[in-house]
């Protein structure tokens, strides 16, 4: 239907319209075209052409992100309200899907009649342009907000995951500490009523009582021979099962020459008890130091979670160690990185000077720069983390060896809304959100690519001392 069956009066419903000259109006019907779509009829889907401005006459239009065959509603354009693209827009390709709400009808004006209309309204240019600022400021904040949520969620599920590691070594060992515990009493009463001569109950307690060590590193085979030699010796000493024993007291550093003398000096009808009560106490011994162990290592998680999300410190601008920030968002991606067999060097600088930031803004930095790198290497890839102080600046790199960023692609990179991922895989504001904060900070980000080689820089001004 084209736009001359319309009247001016209908476009001056249209808000951005209103009060416009009669010979825009005019200009306006002449050029553009009306489309009628039925309720939840698609209007624009990913991957299309961006090629129009949009204007609804009648009904409406519902926007959805789709990301992993899920719609996520994101805006609504409302009856008299106008989107699409907009003068001087550089968006080209649509990257969510809009359906009409109920029965809708469109006025549409394509873009390539833009210039012309520059000629013919200057005022209804600025409106659209002040439009199109107020929709890109919403749309930035909607998609950063979005974009930290994903980061989050991402991040939550690799903590977990980490956590879940020791804290599932702790309750295997509180389960087998609570049975050992539970059986010394009765090991123990068996023990002193063969009434043991003091001097060699002494002597059995100070190696039961002494921090067990770990076995020397040896191969399965000679380890299963030395168990095998331990537990057959252990049966010569009355001991029902001593494959049971044998492995928890080799566990603890304990071997034949040295358990020979220590129960020889015991009665015989003690031996087996003496060695079973032996075997318990080093192996609860062992199970502590699994506890405090794994521990250490939610203690240290917990660590990096505060060091990388800024907990403890003020929010302005303090002196800072860019690879304290580094290691804790390496230590909050690692699960990432074993997934996708990612191999990370360290190139530090030594003695590198602080620089002054924002830890939890530049900790994003370094998540969108090493998560792009993450999802653009195959399984088996290389991340190197780099520093290097440069005059008055601290020059951080994080280069991984993919496959590049293609050279048509490599000066958008850094564009607000370019992405390489497919429709409703990506924003494309990682890159501008860290751009944005790097300048923040007075540095400056550089890319370069090539294939088995792309580079991001990050300057950074040092401390003056």
């Amino acid at each position: 239907m084209p736009a001359s069956a319309l009247t001016s009066d209908t476009l001056t419903r249209i808000a951005t319209f209103a009060d416009l000259p009669p010979d825009v109006l005019e200009w306006l019907l002449a050029h553009g075209e009306v489309r009628h779509f039925a309720p939840n009829e698609p209007v624009v889907q990913p991957g299309d052409e961006a090629e129009f401005m949009m204007a609804s006459l009648e009904g409406g239009l519902q926007f959805f992100a789709v990301r992993n065959g899920n719609r996520e509603p994101i805006f609504r354009v409302e009856t008299g309200q106008v989107s699409g693209v907009l003068p001087y827009s550089r968006l080209r390709v649509i990257q969510g899907l809009g359906l009409a709400n109920g029965e809708t009808t469109l006025f549409l004006l394509h873009r390539k009649h833009f210039p012309a209309l520059e000629q013919v309204s200057p005022e209804l240019v600025q409106r659209l342009v002040g439009l199109m600022n107020d929709r890109a400021r919403q749309e930035t904040r909607g998609q950063e907000r979005d974009d930290k949520l994903r980061a989050l969620g991402k991040l939550s599920a690799g903590l977990a995951h980490e956590l879940n590691n020791p804290a599932a070594a702790i309750m295997r060992a509180t389960e087998a500490l609570d049975n050992r515990l539970r059986a010394k009493p009765a090991l123990l009463l068996e023990l002193v009523q063969h009434c043991p001569d003091p001097a060699a109950l002494a002597k059995l307690a100070a190696v039961a009582s002494a921090t067990p060590e770990l076995p020397p590193a040896m191969s399965s085979l000679d380890r299963a021979d030395q168990e095998d030699e331990l537990a057959d010796w252990l049966e010569t000493q009355g001991v029902p099962d001593g494959y049971t024993l044998a492995s928890g007291l080799m566990s603890a550093g304990l071997t034949l020459p040295q358990l020979q003398p220590l129960i020889e000096a015991l009665p015989e009808l003690s031996r087996p008890s003496a060695l079973a009560w032996l075997e318990g106490q080093l192996t609860t011994l062992c199970l502590v130091r699994d506890v405090k162990e794994a521990g250490g290592r939610i203690s240290t998680l917990v660590g990096n979670v505060k060091t990388y999300s800024h907990m403890d410190r003020a929010g302005d601008f303090s002196p800072l160690n860019v690879q304290e920030g580094l290691e804790s968002t390496v230590n909050i991606l690692s699960y990432c990185m074993r997934e996708e067999k990612v191999t990370l060097t360290r190139d530090y600088a030594p003695n590198l000077p602080l620089v002054k930031g924002q830890v939890s803004s530049l900790n994003q930095v370094w998540t969108n720069l090493l998560d792009n790198a993450i999802d653009a290497l195959p399984p088996g890839g290389e991340i190197t983390l780099r520093t290097r102080l440069d005059g008055d600046f601290v020059r951080v790199f994080i280069i991984d060896n993919g496959p590049g960023i293609p050279p048509d692609v490599l000066p958008h990179i850094l564009e607000p809304f370019y992405t390489t991922k497919a429709a409703g895989e990506g924003t494309g504001l990682g890159l501008d959100i860290a751009l944005r904060i790097i300048e923040q900070h007075d540095g400056r980000l550089e890319v370069r690519s090539e294939p088995g080689h792309t580079e991001f820089c990050v300057w950074l001004p040092k401390v003056k001392s």
